[in-house]
């Protein structure tokens, strides 16, 4: 078995915030460890076009945005460990952490950047037509719909929402939900209700995404039956945004930090500080409200920012 390494800062997670803290934590001369995990650049590499992220006023593709902050990290002076974490224990200081390959850190300091995965219908044609009319967030994508139609699939807040922000571009919005009511708040259903441009189509699921496959793809349509798989129709839209929800990358530390009912990790109000002094959260993982690049890339600044005062403090007391 490889000797642990002793590091001052560990971050977790190869994201717009895991990339931002190591930025701000090599500058700060923290000399950090950065384990990329599975997927590079986190979910933005699934992303073909950016439009909305300050500084590229053409867009961007999110693997090239992704790439260039890892560039910028290395640049600075962050080691970046391309494995995956299986292991930690935030019982004591340091903590230990243990990656696939066989590297094992103590970490004075540790940055949790691992994000957030969206919950998809899981059927092939919702693959097949992903980034190019399916999403999963109207936020980054429905400015790319300004006078088409549209459908939202999902019946908690986080649909409304989307279905509502939609209204903002497209000509209209089809809200369609498995059950006979929504589950959300009862403000959000009296507007979506209540909202000219919003249809909802109760009892309905997305059987298959409907398009033409040949490039450049796009959707042209949606199959929707009864959950009963009866009453199978079709609906004529442009694009398909799937709104049931996300899961935070949060396993490791279940019972070792406090979750939400939703399992992201909770923080200090107006932070990124955990229950463990030394522990910071930045990113999806712990937003479940914006989950935007750049709200992410600032949060990976506040961890590296706070992770630096506490270093600072604990040798200062020590």
């Amino acid at each position: 078995m490889n000797e642990a390494k002793h590091v001052k800062l560990l971050v977790i997670g190869s994201g717009p915030a895991g990339y931002t803290a190591a930025i701000y934590a090599a500058r700060a001369g923290l000399d950090p460890v950065l384990v990329a995990g599975l997927q590079l650049g986190g979910q933005l590499t699934t992303t073909t076009l950016i439009e909305n992220f300050p500084g590229f006023p053409e867009g961007i593709d999110g693997t090239v945005l992704m790439d260039l902050m890892r560039r910028q990290a290395e640049h600075v002076g962050t080691e970046l460990v391309y494995d995956i974490v299986t292991s930690v224990d935030l019982s004591k200081r340091p903590f230990f952490v243990r990656c696939d390959g066989g590297a094992d850190f103590l970490a004075e300091s540790l940055i949790i950047a691992t994000g957030a995965q969206a919950r998809w219908l899981g059927i092939p044609s919702e693959e097949m037509f992903k980034g190019a009319g399916v999403s999963a967030c109207a936020t980054c994508d429905g400015f790319f719909y300004k006078g088409k139609r549209v459908a939202v699939v999902g019946g908690g807040n986080s649909a409304m929402e989307e279905a509502l922000f939609l209204t903002n571009f497209a000509e209209h919005v089809t809200l369609i939900h498995r059950r006979d009511s929504f589950r959300g708040e009862k403000v959000m259903q009296e507007r979506v209700l209540a909202h000219p441009k919003i249809t909802v189509k109760w009892n309905r699921v997305v059987e298959e995404v409907l398009g033409e496959e040949d490039q450049p793809k796009r959707v042209t349509g949606l199959r929707l039956a009864h959950p009963s798989g009866s009453e199978i129709e079709e609906l004529s839209v442009s694009g398909l945004f799937v709104a049931i929800g996300h899961t935070p990358a949060t396993a490791l530390f279940k019972d070792q930090l406090p979750l939400d009912s939703e399992g992201y990790i909770t923080t200090a109000p107006d932070s990124t500080t955990t229950a463990i002094p030394g522990v910071f959260a930045a990113g999806d993982v712990k937003d479940r409200h914006f989950r935007q690049a750049i709200t992410s890339a600032g949060m990976g600044c506040m961890a590296a920012l706070e992770a630096e005062r506490f270093l600072s403090s604990i040798a200062i007391s020590g």
